[in-house]
């Protein structure tokens, strides 16, 4: 895994006992001279290196904090109706404040939905067992939290013109609009929030698409391409888009239809066309860094239950949290995923090389 170690340059000094008038002389004369060192013009000395800072909490490998860190978590849920969450799940949000992000991104599947036989009172009571366990650890400690809604949030699977679990729909949009569940986004466009929704945080575009199903209808299509091409979107220095289901396959027993999204092809097309530089989604339990064509391909594994093996891999299921450093000045992103089990970092390099056409990230 390789670290860029950006240094920046911040301005100090001011003098004591001279007329603002010679001030302003002196840095006039001088600002050709000095403009491209690293000098301060007005007291012609060098200016202080700002180095890179090694965060994460105690025990754990610290990778270099970038401009703006974002921690990837996703599949945070467990059986079906289920109010507990696994170990590991609270093991990373009592971990997340101490890696000092300045967002958490979730891909999705944050209670355990999607069953016809669950009543309202039982959704009901996810929700709030997602409040207590997640949401409001988060929001104690000040940190936003971005989010996709999953198959088992609220699926958009339709029959007969009509949404198949619309009360799970209705009651996730509920608890995602109650004031007191704000998750601290700065947003863009939220008129259909938590289904699909754009927000910009440190200069970074954040688009957020329905993939609760493979399919995403033309209406949101032509809502994907309008926020892409905004002045917003345009104007930020970095463009990410975050979905449940992945473009393309990479776990077993995820390979088939209906577990990816359909014309994935297409929809990469379009996210490379408004150079969005990174896809990130859930829903495969298997975590995998790779690239296809200009697009990176973040898929974030599976921190609750049921963790899988990846396609053409001897690895065993792993249960993952991703902390991504971002150089806004490059568009750089560098990835330090913890095996949460153990919290030893995963070596890109005992993942495969290529899943499919993925290419691993480091080999594009």
């Amino acid at each position: 895994m390789f670290y860029n170690r950006r240094q920046f340059l911040i301005s100090t000094g001011g003098l004591v006992g001279i007329s603002i008038a010679a001030i302003s002389h002196k840095i006039f004369s001088q600002s050709q001279t000095y403009s491209n060192q690293n000098v301060d013009p007005i007291n012609l000395q060098p200016s202080p290196i700002k180095q890179p800072v090694s965060i994460a909490p105690d025990g754990l490998f610290a990778p270099l904090k970038g401009d703006v860190r974002v921690v990837i978590i996703s599949d945070l849920n467990s059986q079906y109706g289920s109010t507990d969450y696994e170990p590991e799940v609270d093991k990373a949000i009592s971990l997340i404040p101490q890696w000092k992000p300045e967002l958490v991104l979730c891909g999705g599947d944050m209670v355990a939905g999607q069953k016809r036989s669950l009543t309202k009172q039982q959704i009901e009571a996810m929700w709030s067992a997602f409040d207590v366990h997640i949401a409001a650890p988060l929001r104690q400690a000040k940190i936003p939290f971005g989010l996709t809604i999953g198959n088992h949030d609220g699926s958009g699977s339709i029959s007969r013109g009509k949404y198949s679990f619309e009360q799970e729909r209705n009651l996730a949009s509920a608890y995602w609009n109650n004031p007191n569940h704000k998750p601290g986004l700065k947003f863009i466009d939220k008129a259909n929030f938590p289904f699909y929704y754009s927000f910009k945080q440190q200069d970074i575009f954040y688009l957020v698409w329905d993939a609760s199903t493979h399919i995403i209808d033309q209406n949101q299509l032509t809502w994907v391409e309008n926020s892409l091409n905004s002045s917003e979107a345009k104007q930020a220095k970095l463009r990410l888009a975050i979905g449940h289901l992945p473009l393309y396959p990479v776990a077993v027993g995820r390979d088939s239809g209906g577990n990816y999204m359909a014309k994935g092809e297409q929809l990469q097309s379009l996210l490379e066309k408004y150079d969005v530089h990174t896809y990130i989604s859930g829903h495969h339990h298997a975590y995998y860094a790779g690239k296809k064509g200009q697009l990176e391909l973040l898929y974030s594994g599976a921190l609750g239950g049921g963790p899988r093996k990846l396609l053409h891999s001897n690895l065993p299921p792993q249960k993952t949290l991703t902390v991504v450093d971002i150089s806004l000045t490059s568009e750089e992103t560098i990835y330090t995923t913890y095996n949460m089990k153990n919290l030893q970092v995963i070596d890109i390099k005992t993942l495969p090389k290529s899943i499919g056409t993925i290419v691993r990230r480091d080999l594009s």
